[in-house]
């Protein structure tokens, strides 16, 4: 990802819709797996600037690591420590260490090469039992600008990250798409972005007047309740749970 991105993330995450609102799922989904628990021992592979391990330390221990330096660097801004730089194909820890790993908008990436690979990383360093959350962007067809910028190769199926658990140990808990109401405006936007590219060099990630913010982020808390329940259909994102055998 640009290094730009790095400093626009640590400006709105703590605020902006989708962080805020995928915030809200994230939480949803893990005190369903682990009710009441906050002794987990949890990893955050390709943690970024760090909010997803600040809003995981209720549920326990949280290390995180990342390839690049500017986001450790905002990390540390955050006041976190448990941090190494690292890449998701070459887990610097223990087997067996972890009750869950998480990876949010990571095995995506140009850098990653064989998504696989990273899953057989944290398969090995889970424990027997421990749980893997993932989050992907969905649909192929959707890719546009805003993936050009963050250096996405490739979104995903429901089916194909299915397959790729089970290939690398894990049984498929939960998939789902995540962000399905607000699909028809993005759909909009990516089909108009074919007529009329963008060419400011930035990716959809932005600061908003405070109303969109609050009124797109009710979207994402309405399906966050949702989605402890069942799984939605379609979506701009894949959330993905898989459960080491």
């Amino acid at each position: 990802m640009e290094p730009t991105e790095y400093q626009t993330m640590y400006q709105v995450e703590d605020h902006h819709w989708w962080y805020v609102g995928m915030q809200r799922i994230t939480t949803t989904q893990i005190t369903v797996l682990f009710p009441g628990r906050s002794d987990l021992s949890i990893l955050d592979a390709g943690c970024g600037t760090g909010a997803v391990m600040k809003y995981l330390a209720p549920f326990g221990n949280v290390t995180g690591f990342d390839l690049m330096p500017h986001a450790l660097n905002f990390c540390q801004e955050r006041g976190l420590a448990r941090l190494v730089q690292a890449s998701v194909t070459r887990v610097p820890f223990a087997p067996d260490h972890f009750d869950l790993a998480t990876s949010f908008d990571v095995l995506c990436h140009r850098s990653i090469g064989d998504y696989r690979e990273a899953l057989r990383e944290f398969n090995r360093v889970l424990k027997p039992g421990g749980y893997l959350f993932l989050r992907l962007p969905a649909y192929n067809w959707l890719r546009g600008h805003h993936d050009q910028v963050v250096h996405t190769v490739h979104r995903f199926s429901r089916a194909e990250i299915k397959a790729a658990l089970v290939e690398t140990g894990f049984t498929a808990v939960k998939l789902s798409y995540a962000n399905m109401l607000l699909f028809p405006l993005a759909l909009g936007k990516r089909m108009a972005e074919r007529f009329v590219p963008e060419n400011d060099g930035a990716s959809d990630v932005r600061p908003n007047p405070p109303w969109q913010d609050n009124l797109f982020a009710r979207f994402l808390y309405a399906e966050a309740g949702w989605l402890r329940h069942s799984a939605l259909p379609f979506g701009l994102t894949l959330m993905a749970i898989g459960r080491k055998v």
